[in-house]
């Protein structure tokens, strides 16, 4: 999965569309009013004196950077005198990728304003960082497990053989005896805790908070779905060509930051997350400044991130503070 992702000429090795022209919706392309509500969570923190107003607002896996810009863009609108106090960071790996987000930046703000780029946690040792990041734990390699088994791929073919004793007594500790297991959360969150003396850490991914001791893994070629084992993927024509994502056990998640010393401050649906961050009363302020048209199609990109059935109960947020 590392090697279809981000190898050479992995899937996301390059910038690649996301949205309508691309293979799959975020929660970011679905509407601004995403990053506009983490903003709004974050700029009442600051209001209230819980948050200092100089802080460094990081992002970790931006893609293009619509949701650093979102963000942004709303904190301006909430108080401009922060853009001037506040530094902004992207935290991304692949060169290209950091190109597209400078000449995104560039013609969004011009010159106003500067979000730094870092190819690494390792390169940012800061006293404290809000750090937020959408649709991260699902990009991380995983193993497959059945039965004792673990998946081995040669030739584009699947085929299985024991699991390595290390693997079997992780999957016995969470009983797991099929489905995905994510490798690298450990890592990370040591990587965030050494980053920062303190930090507040939200991020929205889509999954449960338990075993489904199922498949989920699956590919997303033209807004289609398609299972991994499904009869009709062919592996060698789909490597690298499309995404290939599972859902993230979250119990796995939050036992890796639990382990390095973070607290779990919220673990709740994203609907619920994004209403508390206030965003109903922000669109009943857009609605007072906007023609009823207007409103109403923006409404209806909203209904996507916070519907049970479409995105609101599926996504969750976990909050992480140290």
């Amino acid at each position: 999965m590392n090697e279809w992702l981000y190898g050479k000429e992995g899937y996301y090795k390059n910038f690649k569309a996301i949205g309508k022209e691309g293979d799959f919706y975020t929660a970011v392309s679905t509407s601004p009013f995403f990053g506009a509500a983490i903003a709004n969570y974050l700029w009442k923190k600051i209001e209230a004196g819980e948050i200092s107003g100089d802080i460094l607002l990081l992002e970790i896996g931006a893609h293009q950077g619509h949701l650093m810009g979102d963000m942004i863009q709303w904190l301006y609108t909430c108080d401009p005198g922060l853009i001037e106090q506040m530094r902004f960071a992207i935290v991304e790996r692949q060169p290209e990728v950091q190109e597209a987000q400078r000449i995104y930046f560039k013609e969004r703000f011009g010159e106003d304003v500067k979000v730094e780029q870092y190819r690494s946690l390792e390169e940012l040792k800061e006293s404290y960082a809000f750090v937020v990041s959408n649709e991260i734990f699902d990009a991380f390699p995983c193993e497959l497990i059945k039965d004792g088994e673990i998946a081995v791929v040669e030739e584009h073919q699947v085929s299985w053989e024991k699991a390595p004793e290390s693997l079997l007594e992780k999957a016995e500790r969470y009983r797991q005896v099929k489905g995905e297991m994510a490798v690298g959360y450990e890592a990370f969150a040591g990587e965030l805790a050494g980053s920062f003396d303190h930090c507040d850490f939200l991020s929205f991914d889509y999954g449960e908070k338990y075993v489904r001791n199922d498949f989920s893994i699956r590919l997303y070629k033209k807004h289609e779905t398609l299972p991994l084992f499904d009869e009709e993927v062919e592996l060698e024509c789909e490597f690298k060509k499309s995404d290939i994502t599972y859902d993230v056990n979250f119990g796995l998640v939050i036992d890796a930051f639990e382990a390095v010393g973070f607290e779990t401050v919220h673990y709740e649906t994203q609907a619920r997350a994004l209403v508390r961050f206030g965003l109903i009363d922000m669109l009943e302020a857009f609605a007072r400044q906007t023609t009823q048209e207007i409103y109403l199609r923006e409404v209806d990109k909203v209904k996507t991130l916070i519907a049970p059935t479409m995105m609101g109960d599926k996504f969750k947020l976990t909050h992480f503070r140290k």
